[in-house]
This record gives C-alpha cells, structure tokens and sequence, in this order.
C-alpha cells in the first residue's frame, strides 16, 4: 500500500473491486481497467489456495495480456498463471516466472484487500484507477 508519512495514510484512496464471492476457487478471474504510467492497461484479480491476488494483465516477456479467454489465466491443471501467446508460466500466489520466455521475471502486483463481504484494490504511485466521468 502507497503511503505517506509515519502516519502510513494512503496516498489513493482504495478502490472498490467486486463482491468476494464473484472469486470462486481457481476459477476465472475478474478483468478491471487501470492506468498503469499513463497508460490504459487491463488488470485482473483471482482466488488462489484461499487468497485473492491481483496483477497487471500483461506478460513480462512481450508486454500483451494473457487470458487465452476474458478471465481465464490458469492452465489447464489450474496450477499456473499462462500467457496464451508465448506460453510463459507464472506462479499464481507471487507473479514469479516459473517457466518460458519470462526470464525469471515478475508479474505486476496490484495489492488486493478481501474485508467486509467485498474486494477492494489500492492503486498506486503508478497504476492507478481510471478517472470516472
């Protein structure tokens, strides 16, 4: 979370994502927009071994988005995180690159907070919500 002072008071204010439930297990995650360094970006959010994660929808081998379907991330086996084009393998739980042409690299975190029933995600310095009209 992007703070500011001793005080640790977010800088954004934290946005809200979804209802908890829509994250079903291993199952298809939920598609938000950003603006990642000035930039429309798509983020995703999904439910891995009971925790919700959030990353930027973007390979770190060539900067495209990796559902192979709109939400749909994981491999067949429903271990890993795949990009559906260049077929780099990612550890759900931390973004890591765990096979194909990654090199090693990592996911963008976006951090994720489950309270009250509901799913919220804190933007940042540099990804951050896109303005409403």
């Amino acid at each position: 979370m992007t703070a500011i002072g001793p005080g640790l008071t977010p800088a954004f204010a934290p946005e809200r994502l979804c209802a908890a439930s829509e994250l079903q297990e291993k199952g298809k995650a939920v598609l938000f927009d950003v603006i990642h360094f000035r930039e429309p970006a798509r983020a995703f959010a999904l439910r891995f071994e009971g925790r919700v994660v959030a990353y930027l929808n973007r390979c770190v081998h060539v900067p495209t988005e990796l559902d192979w379907q709109p939400g749909e991330f994981l491999d067949a086996d429903r271990e890993f995180i795949i990009c559906s084009i260049h077929g780099a393998t990612y550890e759900p739980k931390s973004g890591r690159c765990v096979g194909g042409p990654c090199g090693g690299g990592r996911l963008k975190t976006i951090d994720v907070e489950e309270r009250d029933g509901e799913l919220w995600w804190q933007p940042s310095r540099d990804t951050r919500a896109v303005p409403r009209e």
